[in-house]
């Protein structure tokens, strides 16, 4: 009985020695932890860019920026923050609508674009659409914004309220919440 009494007794010291080792040899050193765990965000920078968006073997648009960032983050996009020209095309490549802004924004997951600070869209017929900012939808080819915008034809301006839908060649556009004056003739139709 003493032989195995001294027997665990050795070896519970020797396991408390040795755990006492270890809680000594290990330091959390914050600065390290921090190093360790933080955040990294990658960045890609260009000058210059020149962008082509083709969806089923056509070329649909074509994009000019003097700066460009891709961020992979959480949600990876592509940032343009000095502002962005891009041109659009129909099926046989001409040109049917362009836009400019001073900002965007493009969600490479979602497939949509940002536009914000003086967004400014034209079609070949000369309809404009102007608003602070503006979502383009890729997949689905629409414009749209909760916010106020203005659209002008060549023979008429419309001031609308809050929210507009347009397709990307603004052969439909469609206000949410419309308000302003029209000048409306004797039948009660606009002019």
């Amino acid at each position: 009985m003493t032989r195995s009494f001294f027997n665990n007794y050795i070896i519970n010291s020797a396991a408390l020695l040795i755990g006492c080792c270890f809680v000594c040899g290990c330091e959390n050193d914050k600065g390290k932890i921090n190093e360790w765990t933080k955040k990294v965000v990658m960045k890609e920078e260009a000058t210059k860019v020149e962008g082509y968006l083709s969806q089923d073997g056509k070329m649909r648009a074509r994009l000019t920026a003097p700066l460009m960032y891709r961020v992979a983050e959480d949600t990876v996009y592509t940032e343009f923050p000095k502002t962005l020209h891009v041109d659009f095309f129909d099926s046989t490549l001409k040109k049917e609508t362009w836009l400019d802004s001073r900002y965007g924004k493009y969600y490479e997951n979602l497939n949509k674009v940002y536009l914000k600070d003086s967004v400014v869209v034209i079609n070949v017929k000369g309809d404009t659409l102007k608003c602070q900012d503006l979502w383009w939808d890729q997949n689905t080819k629409l414009f749209y914004t909760d916010n106020y915008a203005e659209y002008r034809t060549l023979d008429k301006k419309i001031y609308p309220g809050k929210g507009l839908e347009a397709t990307q060649d603004f052969n439909r556009v469609t206000f949410k919440e419309v308000t302003g004056l029209l000048k409306v003739k004797e039948g009660g139709f606009p002019q």
